[in-house]
């Protein structure tokens, strides 16, 4: 299965989430598949969107916060495993899409091809650490502890089309959608 693929089947369950969304490619094809408002496609910061899923779920309690990530920037950002698993934000559900690969950048082998990131997100003290095939997302997403779920596919890209849309334009109409005042 592709990552395209794999984006689709997320979606299909998502209701009116927030979606962080990695670098690159995952954003394109994200935007391609389902554009909404409550989409944050990010525009460069590889690593990060843990960290900006994890900040939004601590601010905005109140929704729940699905960071859709690859492997290469889990692994660019292991320290966000540590912190997001001691503080816990029950609204938090962190997908991995596994696919070996820096897909953004020329799909050079990463090394979670030789790891298992859902064993790595366990041995931190993850309890609801799963494999995508596993779990039903819908249920998932609205339990009481941080989820981290590992969606394995296949490396490659799709020919998803660039995002039209400024950083500023998806950062505004992104607070916009949360009410959130614009900074």
């Amino acid at each position: 299965m592709a990552r395209r693929e794999a984006i689709m089947d997320i979606m299909k369950n998502i209701g009116d989430e927030l979606i962080i969304c990695n670098i690159g490619f995952p954003s394109r094809e994200l935007y391609d598949i389902m554009d909404r408002d409550e989409n944050f496609y990010m525009i460069g910061s590889m690593g990060l969107a843990s960290s900006i899923g994890f900040g939004l779920a601590l601010s905005r309690p109140d929704k729940d916060i699905v960071v859709i990530d690859g492997d290469g920037s889990l692994l660019m950002n292991m320290g966000s495993l540590v912190t997001i698993f001691a503080n816990n934000p029950s609204n938090l559900t962190w997908i991995v899409i596994d696919n070996g690969a820096y897909g953004s950048t020329g799909n050079q082998d990463t090394y979670a091809q030789l790891i298992d990131l859902c064993e790595i997100a366990k041995s931190v003290g993850f309890k609801n650490s799963f494999k995508f095939e596993d779990i039903n997302l819908s249920e998932i997403i609205k339990s009481e502890d941080t989820s981290f779920i590992v969606y394995e596919t296949e490396a490659g890209n799709s020919s998803a089309p660039i995002i039209d849309l400024s950083p500023v334009e998806i950062k505004e109409r992104f607070m916009k959608s949360i009410n959130t005042k614009l900074i």
